[in-house]
């Protein structure tokens, strides 16, 4: 597959000079990266290569420089821990207070947004405090007028405190096959975060994934921090 640059990297080298080409990529971790931020592959053609085992390079159209191999995952493949980090900006989180905490709401407040065809990324409920519970969820900043229509109903519906919204966020995701064998990740990802004074807002895991919410305007420092902090800048 060729594009505009010589593959995958580390980070967005725009976000991250240090950003280094990756060599290998298996799918798993092409496609969380696609679906994290990272703009060199679409999530749907990763997944279509993943399914019918189809090895590909990603390389540039302006040179014969080798590009990234993705490809099935190897054993191998684990021993590194985080493949890349991925930042996504453009997001606004949205969070609907005073929930009462009862069989349905939560499927009623996402029924509402699923009918307005807004598209949901990471979601996070409170413990609930005297029958009540707070639910928070982050979607592209250009789906708020969609959501507050939305939620302005079903809030009243369910009898919700009511709903605020805050844009100014960004997503940051490590992403590596490794964390399924190494412990740690997350608590290092943490301190190098909270050391270099950047507020988590949200928490979004998968098996080979993290992701956190934080304020945009920092987002690519925190990006330095963490590419560096994870050793990702060297071989």
């Amino acid at each position: 597959i060729y594009t505009d640059v010589d593959g995958v990297y580390t980070c967005d080298p725009r976000v991250v000079p240090a950003a280094r080409k990756i060599d290998t990529i298996s799918y798993e971790e092409m496609l969380e990266m696609a679906s994290s931020g990272s703009k060199v592959m679409q999530s749907r053609s990763v997944e279509f290569a993943n399914k019918f085992n189809v090895l590909f390079e990603v390389r540039s159209s302006f040179n014969n420089n080798p590009g990234t191999i993705v490809k099935a995952e190897t054993p191998g493949m684990e021993d590194v821990v985080i493949r890349g980090v991925s930042i996504e900006r453009n997001q606004a989180k949205v969070t609907i207070e005073g929930v009462p905490d009862k069989t349905g709401t939560a499927a009623k407040i996402f029924n509402a947004l699923a009918a307005a065809n807004v598209v949901v990324d990471v979601i996070v409920q409170t413990a609930p405090h005297a029958g009540k519970t707070d639910i928070s969820f982050t979607t592209n900043k250009d789906e708020l007028e969609k959501a507050d229509a939305a939620l302005n109903a079903v809030a009243k519906e369910i009898g919700a405190a009511g709903v605020t919204r805050t844009a100014g966020v960004a997503k940051l995701s490590v992403v590596g096959i490794g964390m399924r064998s190494h412990s740690g990740v997350a608590a290092k990802l943490f301190d190098l975060l909270s050391n270099g004074g950047f507020n988590i807002q949200m928490i979004s895991t998968s098996e080979i994934k993290i992701a956190v919410i934080l304020d945009e305007d920092r987002i690519a420092d925190a990006a330095k921090v963490v590419h560096e902090g994870f050793g990702l800048s060297t071989k």
